[in-house]
């Protein structure tokens, strides 16, 4: 049972602090690290910021929509929250890992609950080297960027790309070509959970290109190596019948 402190966080919209002021004064304000579940208010952006400013921590992330899509978030109302967050079913998943190399010998990491893509960040269309598990697959995409999601963010820019919709449960990752130039109409592939996948950036000074993990944003890469990262579980939680399973399948029939 859910039905412990709460602790709200809320992002930087009007309408987002205004619900802040309300459930806080209505169920009071619990610290983060002592709380029983965490309500983040806003929209998918802040739901994302909040899972990542919130990774080391056991409190699962209940969210409401106060935002536009919210995909991650479950319907916004006051009456009843306590009710609700002890009835809530939990998803619970992994983020991608990325290790980028720049042209300056750095080597950045960083996690990303949705996709990690490539970009191409000058006029030209970026040339992408692409190994699976220690062997190349691919050995040269020329494109406008690539990217990896995982079964969360199918839904998201991968879906955009016109990437397959992942279920939820399933132990794979979508690897999808965004304006695939050569090889012609080159849509990705469908790859193991388990997987470690390497772009090598080729003629990187010509051709510049940036790597994205939700968000956060490194330039001028020279590779890119990314995995789903187990040892992190963002347990997420959704109204009965609401849930990201039931949302996947949905998002397809419409």
């Amino acid at each position: 049972m859910r039905d412990g402190p709460i602790h709200f966080t809320a992002g930087d919209s009007e309408v987002a602090q205004a619900a802040l002021a309300r459930l806080t004064a209505r169920y009071g304000q619990a610290a983060r690290e002592t709380a029983e579940v965490i309500v983040a208010l806003g929209g998918d952006g802040f739901m994302l910021h909040t899972l990542h400013a919130t990774e080391a921590l056991p409190q699962p992330v209940y969210g409401m929509n106060c935002g536009t899509i919210g995909f991650l978030m479950n319907e916004y109302a006051e009456d009843g929250l306590t009710e609700r967050l002890a009835a809530a079913e939990e998803a619970v998943i992994n983020p991608l890992a990325m290790r980028a190399g720049d042209t300056k010998g750095r080597v950045h990491e960083a996690l990303a609950i949705n996709e990690v893509s490539l970009l191409r960040a000058g006029p030209q269309a970026a040339k992408l080297r692409i190994s699976v598990d220690g062997k190349v697959r691919l050995e040269e995409l020329v494109c406008d960027g690539a990217l990896v999601s995982t079964p969360a963010g199918s839904t998201a820019y991968n879906y955009s790309a016109h990437g397959p919709i992942l279920p939820i449960g399933s132990d794979v990752l979508a690897l999808t070509a965004m304006a695939a130039f050569r090889p012609r109409r080159w849509r990705g592939a469908l790859l193991p959970k388990t997987a470690l996948v390497r772009f090598d950036v080729l003629e990187g000074e010509k051709r510049p290109v940036m790597a994205d993990a939700d968000s956060r944003s490194v330039r001028d890469v020279l590779w890119v190596e990314i995995r789903s990262e187990p040892a992190v579980a963002h347990r997420i939680l959704f109204d009965p019948g609401h849930g990201l399973e039931e949302r996947l399948i949905r998002e397809q029939f419409v």
